[in-house]
């Protein structure tokens, strides 16, 4: 996918300026036709896994089980609840969730009543009572809520590079030769090859180092490697304040403020910066973020927590035009002027607009660092290799994966 994003911004934006844009739309079309045609032809090789329902489902049942049975008091021992390894059998694969002590409300779904007693081998009403493995799915599925949202705040930041980082690309120098300029839009080329770059970097040399000292197999945990993107993205944005700073006085210094169209004598390598600390960002925050989800996600539920990841990019998204939004109307003065001109980036205040995401990014890595300090791995009860009673399996924490 980075490679592709690199041909991009990089070939296709050339296209689109230079050729014309019904060849800049053509030819994303064309290998869009051609992938679609790989795809139906790879589709019988795939290996097809048997539905095993819904799991929004699941978890609505144990939600509506553990209301019904609120009156009731929890048992003194967990061991009491019920579990039903058939019924589990298709939803963990792998290895079943072990009881875990807090949300204990929950464990509730799983308080078997006389009600509730049915005949062996009979499947009870799963929207009375549910198996201890369902009730820790819809938990792993509630711990995961708060640094699910801790990384929206990051793309909210990444997002103005297509903005107005773009705006500041076009009133700079871009010329690399009298006769090559650089396309505006090509300078996220920087964050992909800084983003490339961070990865191989990371799985050839920092994982071997951090192996000796923290025993994983992946160098670092998630939570770690997430902390590290959000401080490089923080640092990103505070960088980007200080480079608009330096753009407005090179403005100021050849007469140009007043010029929204004219071309700064300023290198458009000034934001090479802010873009590079983007890409390391990425490197560390999103990819943490994705294994993340992929690896605390309860079993079944893996492409869909995959999904969560793409889901707090659209929300980052929207977070970023909401912002913008706030701002253009708290920053308005009776001019009509505001920290973000449409018309002409030299009047605004853009640095202001950046050190406000810098400021509200710290906040955040607070907020994150207090619940990556809180959250708790999944421990899963590993099925024994030759028996499947309960003595012959261990208890692994999923982080240790």
């Amino acid at each position: 996918m980075g490679v592709s994003i690199l041909v991009a911004v990089t070939v296709l934006v050339y296209i689109q300026d230079n050729v014309g844009w019904g060849w800049g739309l053509g030819v994303p079309t064309i290998a869009m036709f051609l992938s679609i045609i790989t795809f139906i032809i790879g589709y019988p090789l795939y290996r097809h896994m048997d539905p095993a329902g819904s799991p929004f489902t699941r978890l609505l049942q144990v939600s509506v089980s553990a209301f019904k049975k609120r009156k009731l008091a929890m048992v003194s021992d967990p061991n009491l609840l019920y579990r039903n390894d058939e019924l589990d059998a298709s939803i963990s694969v792998g290895g079943k969730l072990v009881h875990t002590p807090d949300m204990t409300f929950l464990d509730k779904a799983a308080i078997v009543t006389e009600e509730d007693i049915v005949k062996p081998g009979q499947a009870p009403n799963l929207w009375r009572l549910n198996t201890i493995h369902r009730v820790e799915e819809l938990k792993a599925v509630i711990r995961m809520g708060p640094i699910w949202a801790a990384g929206i705040l990051l793309i909210t930041a990444y997002a103005q590079q297509n903005t107005f980082s773009l705006q500041q690309a076009k009133t700079m120098n871009r010329h690399l030769t009298k006769s090559f300029e650089i396309p505006a839009g090509s300078m996220t080329v920087f964050t992909m090859v800084s983003m490339l770059s961070t990865i191989a970097l990371y799985d050839r040399v920092l994982v071997r180092i951090a192996r000796r000292y923290t025993g994983l197999d992946r160098g670092i945990s998630f939570l770690h490697r997430m902390g590290i993107g959000f401080m490089i993205s923080v640092l990103a944005t505070l960088v980007a304040g200080f480079t608009e700073v330096k753009r407005k006085e090179a403005a100021l210094a050849h007469g140009l403020q007043d010029k929204a169209h004219a071309i700064i004598p300023i290198s458009v390598f000034w934001l090479v910066p802010q873009y590079s600390l983007h890409g390391i960002a990425e490197a560390f925050m999103s990819i943490g973020h994705l294994e993340f989800f992929y690896d605390q996600a309860p079993e079944s539920m893996r492409s869909t927590a995959t999904a969560l990841f793409w889901t707090a990019i659209s929300v980052g998204n929207y977070m970023s035009t909401l912002l913008v939004s706030l701002v253009h109307k708290f920053s308005a003065r009776a001019d009509g002027s505001n920290w973000l001109p449409d018309n002409n980036l030299n009047e605004g205040k853009l640095e202001y607009f950046y050190w406000l995401i810098t400021a509200l990014q710290v906040v955040n890595l607070i907020y994150y660092i207090c619940c990556a300090k809180l959250y708790t791995y999944k421990p899963i009860q590993i099925h024994g290799k030759d028996s499947e009673s309960e003595g012959d399996a261990g208890v692994e924490l999923a982080s240790k994966v």
